[in-house]
């Protein structure tokens, strides 16, 4: 009863969740639920940062996104959360509760140039000589040096390896050092 009016109130005529009980737990029947509603836990949120993972190592989403999504992935609370983050993504998409499967996206219409005929090497070939490949190491490992040589005897001198080393290295290099 309503204390103000002394009337009785009106329960609402929305249907209400029958409730069983599982090994004396008391549960909610599934049946009347909408699949999106269901609660995720830890192992969902898990496959769903699994299946993001795969999606930044294959260049689908930049570390960025990644970083945003996964962040999302920590906060969802439901199918729907988690159905939300991957709506524009390929599989593999995580395994969720209720049979809730995400609607399938046609992957990119574009494809990966192939290698050229014969190639078995994945990397890019270098075309650079013996002595460019030399002077390239040299150049790298001269600022090392003269820091090491720096610490060791104190005198700052030794930086000047470092331009030293540039301008043998650029004569060494040729008219390709733009490559």
């Amino acid at each position: 009863m309503n204390r103000r009016s002394g009337c009785a109130e009106r329960v609402s005529p929305r249907r209400r969740p029958t409730l069983s009980t599982v090994d004396g737990v008391s549960t909610a029947d599934s049946s009347d639920l909408d699949p999106r509603q269901i609660r995720v836990g830890d192992a969902e949120r898990t496959a769903a940062l699994d299946a993001l993972g795969e999606h930044m190592a294959s260049g689908r989403i930049d570390l960025d996104e990644y970083g945003t999504r996964s962040a999302q992935v920590t906060q969802a609370r439901t199918v729907a959360d988690l159905q939300a983050l991957f709506r524009d993504l390929p599989a593999p998409h995580p395994d969720l509760p209720g049979g809730a499967a995400l609607p399938a996206v046609a992957p990119p219409a574009y494809a990966a140039p192939a290698p050229p005929a014969g190639s078995t090497a994945v990397a890019r070939q270098d075309d650079r000589s013996p002595a460019q490949r030399i002077a390239a190491v040299a150049t790298g490992l001269s600022g090392i040096i003269a820091l090491v040589l720096f610490i060791a005897t104190g005198s700052w001198l030794w930086f000047l390896i470092v331009p030293a080393i540039g301008i043998v290295t650029s004569q060494v290099w040729g008219k390709g050092w733009n490559r």
